[in-house]
């Protein structure tokens, strides 16, 4: 039995804390907030769990709301011509389902989950001066950095060859909703991605939270444009912003939005990052060493909804590394090794589709949008690139690939 630290309670802190536990491992976890703290705060992120992320969960017994959270069935992508005229339009069905569960709700019960367990649940901030108390302590074999902010994140080394961006590349401003009317011709629930080429998107998303099935109305905006318009505002004023841009922009949907409310006081989330990579080992003083995971060395823009599958994965796969290591030393070698090989496996894609995404498309990516709206096929491998985006460096990432790919559905189709 080893005895692990890990600082961090969100998507991978918690799903490794719970699976070592499971696993026979003593766990010591630090989560900044208590599980009413979270309830009752405001909206920390949006998220679509994909089925391998969902895999990961239900391994261990986290998957809690499959049978009370819309099943997302699959994706509905627009792309607007401004002002406000929709050129294409296609729907991108899911092998399997997808959920979206509003963190706070989910958090909250893991951290119930995890004191039920035997983790040891310590609610308290932790500054880089206290990590660094906490891993000179010589109490834990392993520390694992997994708090995405904070002064922590001044331990993990950027690592300038996998961060192309020095400044946000969205800004960001999320509501989430009730009373949206379902589309009549997709009454399933679906994902939908409507962009503004140029000036950003709008992510409508079937979502659960505190107060039922809801919808998140996601806006992502180009720094500095037209509707980069969120600073400064209060709930009810960012519903309206949101509806605004949306009557503007995306005047097809906005037929749907006649009865739309807040569901709930506190329902709104603006910010920006920058996205960033770092280096995967913290060396703190005294001599420490500890290891990042999730939001910490991988903090890319949410315009593919990666953000929470990647730390689901990693969480998976870090657990299998600690187990495989037995009780050889989780040393700077050993934690290189795990973060590297989680970056060829899944990091790696998730980064360069989400990086180009947040560029103005080239012009395969165009066409294969295009060949979406009329051809089944391409469609529904687009939608599977959500599942695994390792899936769309053979077909979408440049222009060779997109070419061969078409060729190819064309030639299986004739």
């Amino acid at each position: 039995m080893r005895n692990i630290l890990i600082v961090g309670a969100g998507q991978a802190g918690l799903q490794l804390a719970l699976s070592l536990k499971a696993e026979g491992h003593q766990v010591t976890l630090m989560a900044a907030r208590t599980p009413r703290e979270l309830t009752d705060g405001w909206p920390m992120s949006t998220q679509v769990m994909f089925d391998p992320a969902l895999a990961a969960e239900r391994a261990y017994g986290l998957s809690h709301y499959d049978r009370v959270a819309p099943a997302i069935q699959g994706l509905h992508m627009s792309l607007a011509a401004p002002p406000g005229n929709r050129v294409l339009q296609f729907t991108a069905p899911l092998d399997r389902p997808a959920f979206a569960v509003d963190q706070r709700i989910k958090m909250a019960r893991w951290l119930t989950d995890a004191e039920q367990a035997g983790v040891e649940v310590v609610y308290q901030p932790v500054s880089l001066d206290y990590l660094n108390v906490l891993a000179s302590t010589g109490r834990y074999d392993l520390t694992v950095v997994a708090a995405g902010r904070g002064d922590l994140m001044e331990a993990f080394e950027r690592d300038p060859e996998r961060s192309p961006y020095e400044a946000p590349q969205r800004g960001l401003a999320v509501a989430y909703v009730q009373g949206l009317v379902p589309d009549p011709a997709r009454p399933e629930p679906h994902v939908e991605f409507h962009a503004v080429p140029g000036h950003g998107e709008l992510f409508v998303i079937p979502a659960l939270t505190a107060a039922g099935p809801c919808h998140i109305l996601f806006w992502e905006v180009v720094p500095g444009g037209p509707l980069d318009v969120w600073e400064g505002t209060a709930p009810e004023q960012h519903l309206e912003t949101t509806l605004t841009l949306i009557k503007e922009n995306v005047p097809w949907f906005y037929e749907r939005c006649a009865n739309v409310r807040l569901a709930g006081d506190r329902a709104t989330l603006t910010g920006r990052f920058t996205p960033t990579m770092r280096r995967p080992v913290a060396h703190l003083a005294g001599g420490g060493r500890a290891l990042g995971i999730g939001d910490v060395v991988i903090c890319n823009d949410p315009v593919t909804g990666q953000g929470a599958n990647t730390a689901a994965k990693a969480a998976a796969h870090y657990l299998r590394a600690i187990l495989g290591r037995g009780d050889e030393p989780f040393d700077e070698a050993w934690m290189t090794a795990t973060f590297e090989s989680f970056w060829e496996r899944h990091g790696r894609a998730a980064t360069l589709w989400t990086n180009a995404m947040v560029r103005p498309l080239p012009p395969h990516v165009q066409q294969l949008l295009g060949a979406a709206a009329t051809n089944p096929v391409v469609a529904r491998r687009f939608a599977y690139g959500f599942t695994d985006p390792n899936d769309l460096l053979g077909w979408f990432a440049d222009p060779q690939s997109a070419e061969a790919f078409l060729r190819n559905v064309a030639q299986q189709a004739a």
